[in-house]
């Protein structure tokens, strides 16, 4: 009876592994980044996004695939009570990424995208916890429209779109 059990257990993992395929993406593409103005904002977004073409095997300094990105934050002051004592800052952050064929002279990929968040503000300009919470917030943003783009590119059809 044990036999039989494990004979079964044994068909039925062999029908689940079958089933499976492999994940594994196979890329065709591979991009190199333009030079990525915007300061310190531009240098994390440059970065981050070496980092993350590299860590899939997207990234070659001599391809014909250009990525061109900019990055820009919003800073707004939300006043959410009548006793003006909980003040919130919102940052917002846009990221527009376009990738060029040099070959071809063309545009292949366009991307747009935002996302905020917001912190509570403390009253007074001398509090580092505001630069901190800002600086935290403004990376973060970078990196969720990173991966975000990431995301999309690596399922993206690379054609191109418009002649220049």
């Amino acid at each position: 009876m044990f036999r039989i059990k494990l004979l079964i257990l044994l068909l039925i993992n062999l029908f689940i592994l079958s089933c499976t395929n492999d994940s594994k993406l196979k890329h065709y593409y591979q991009y190199k980044l333009s030079y990525i103005g915007g300061e310190y904002d531009g240098l994390i977004l440059s970065e981050l996004l070496n980092a993350n073409l590299r860590s899939f095997d997207l990234y070659n300094q001599n391809s014909n695939l250009e990525i061109k990105a900019n990055i820009k934050h919003n800073f707004n002051l939300y006043i959410t009570n009548i006793d003006n004592t909980s003040d919130r800052e919102k940052i917002t952050t846009y990221l527009d990424i376009e990738i060029f064929n040099n070959t071809k002279n063309c545009k292949v990929f366009d991307y747009k995208s935002n996302v905020s968040q917001f912190y509570i503000f403390a009253s007074s300009e001398k509090f580092i916890s505001n630069k901190k919470a800002t600086e935290e917030i403004r990376f973060h943003n970078t990196e969720i429209l990173v991966q975000n783009f990431i995301d999309e590119l690596i399922y993206e059809k690379i054609e191109c779109r418009n002649a220049t």
